[in-house]
């Protein structure tokens, strides 16, 4: 068997040692009493605090637990944190792509659309923000399905029909969710509405946690060309793994 990943070790012993200070705990004190060097007990602590187990008071320097430490299953991402990073990548994603382009997070057991932006072609169309949709019946809703630990088994009974291809029976709902986590991304063709197709890639916070989903939804004929659907899945998952890098790497814009 193999043995055990020091790294790991040393991030749940610093969990340990800042968790029984509650006033606070500086590098210094901490790396010695771990017995680690200054700075190797200071990136791991950073670390930490990018993941938000570890926050840092902004006048003491010193660190505590932070939020997610404190409530790892209660704790959503903010939609409009995420919404303020991806707002450029939404606007790029639907001129390079010449479609819609929707934000989803989880809200319950469907997925809220919290940035919109319309088709480039300058036609009439009807602004999406803050609507509710579907898990089952949508590529956005697929997507949480697949990387949310527990949902899909929440979401397999009586699973209402919007269209004739919507999938409503446990087994199907399960195969097409496994293949969305094969292959990265999720589609719908005609689900929720009966002419219209959609594609949609995971957005990951710094953990890799898995907290909302970028696609775009375009007439069916538009997905059915092999060669564009190729080009559109390509087009959303490297979109999608923008916003996620920037989610690691930069502030909020």
């Amino acid at each position: 068997m193999p043995g055990p990943i020091q790294s790991i070790e040393r991030a749940a012993a610093i969990m340990g040692v800042v968790a029984d200070a509650p006033f606070g705990i500086g590098v210094g004190e901490l790396a010695g009493a771990l017995d680690l060097a200054k700075p190797t007990a200071h990136g791991l602590l950073r670390t930490l605090q990018g993941v938000g187990y570890i926050d840092q008071d902004p006048h003491s320097g010193k660190y505590r637990i932070g939020a997610a430490a404190l409530g790892l299953t209660a704790r959503p991402f903010d939609a409009n944190v995420l919404r303020s990073y991806a707002m450029n990548w939404g606007d790029t994603l639907a001129a390079r792509s010449g479609e819609s382009v929707r934000i989803g997070v989880l809200r319950g057991d469907r997925v809220a659309i919290v940035h919109h932006v319309f088709r480039p072609d300058g036609s009439t169309q009807s602004l999406r923000l803050g609507v509710e949709l579907p898990l089952h019946a949508t590529a956005l809703g697929k997507v949480l399905l697949a990387y949310t630990p527990g949902l899909t088994e929440r979401a397999t009974a009586a699973l209402p029909a919007y269209t004739t291809r919507t999938h409503t029976a446990p087994r199907p709902l399960q195969a097409e969710i496994a293949r969305v986590r094969a292959q990265g991304f999720a589609e719908d063709t005609g689900e929720f509405h009966a002419e219209r197709a959609a594609l949609a890639a995971p957005i990951r916070d710094a953990g890799g946690r898995v907290i909302g989903a970028i696609g775009i939804v375009a007439a069916i004929d538009r997905l059915d060309n092999h060669t564009t659907h190729a080009k559109l899945v390509a087009l959303v998952r490297d979109t999608a793994a923008a916003i996620s890098r920037d989610l690691t790497t930069e502030r909020p814009r």
